[in-house]
């Protein structure tokens, strides 16, 4: 994965509130435990997935300026920018949403909405109430924003191995991927179906996050093709070894490898994100087609 040193970085797509403090982060969010044990076990969640009547934060943040902090940073007058992990990832986010502002009316007949990445570090204030930075990402529904201590990368690779470079965009396109789905109202509707029925929930939640990794490889595919406003490349390349990369984060974090990991037995009916090979299979399928109109987990079966 080469990155263009000449595109122009929007920060007005981030907001950074590091050391902004945000809300104590208990074992959940809006009082509901993490799925799949604490810590970064729970990592990639959608927040508020049977939530009903639970979002109980305020919208901490909105419209991002970036901050001065990650503006001054990402500068073209910075020529050390993209060696800085919040200017890659803003450029990441700003490659994600250009792909979908373009490719959701094509694919899904429906206008997309830009939203914001909230920086943070160890805790942070949302629509869906606190978190702190064992939740791992997430996107939030109420508020429509994804949110990201950026050191969770340090942990993907020092405990999961998936230390490439081209998990992190995998990471954020996987998230964006859930606005896409609260966009188009399947959130709400897997919200609906969980609440009637209960112990159907984890399957649901298996197929909602599956076709959010199909949807990241969806823009994988079309990552090249992304641009700046000003029409600059936001890429120069991505390589065969870049979607290996992705894979492999996709895989280190299923729930099998997960429960490995966490020294216990392998226990499909605590699945909520999937296996090793259905997270790999099914960005692949995305990468694949390049078709999100492929993602629909919920009738192909997983």
């Amino acid at each position: 994965m080469t990155l263009n040193e000449n595109a122009d970085i929007d920060t007005s797509q981030v907001t950074d509130a590091r050391g902004s403090g945000g809300g104590g982060g208990g074992g959940g969010l809006g009082g509901i435990p993490i799925p799949v044990g604490g810590g970064l076990l729970g990592t990639l969640i959608v927040i508020g997935l049977a939530l009903a009547g639970t979002f109980l934060g305020p919208q901490l943040f909105g419209g991002g300026d970036g901050g001065p902090g990650v503006s001054e940073t990402c500068s073209t007058a910075n020529p050390d920018r993209l060696d800085n992990a919040e200017c890659r990832n803003t450029l990441y986010v700003n490659s994600i949403q250009a792909y979908w502002q373009q490719a959701m009316p094509e694919t899904f007949g429906q206008p997309y909405q830009q939203t914001d990445t909230v920086f943070f570090s160890q805790a942070v204030n949302t629509g869906c109430g606190p978190a702190d930075s064992g939740v791992g990402p997430f996107y939030c529904p109420p508020d429509k924003q994804v949110y990201i201590d950026l050191t969770f990368y340090d942990e993907l690779a020092r405990r999961f191995g998936a230390d490439g470079q081209f998990a992190q965009p995998y990471v954020l396109a996987h998230e964006y991927g859930h606005h896409l789905q609260n966009l188009l109202g399947i959130s709400a509707d897997v919200q609906r179906q969980s609440e009637r029925d209960p112990g159907n929930a984890n399957a649901l939640s298996v197929k909602l996050e599956l076709q959010a990794d199909c949807l990241a490889g969806v823009w994988a595919k079309h990552a090249v093709e992304t641009k700046d406003d000003k029409g600059t490349a936001i890429f120069k390349s991505v390589t065969q070894q870049d979607i290996d990369q992705a894979l492999e984060a996709a895989a280190a974090i299923g729930d099998d490898k997960i429960q490995e990991k966490s020294g216990g037995r392998v226990d499909e009916s605590k699945f909520t994100h999937g296996t090793a090979k259905q997270r790999s299979d099914w960005f692949n399928t995305g990468y694949r087609t390049g078709d999100g109109r492929q993602c629909d987990t919920f009738t192909k079966g997983v």
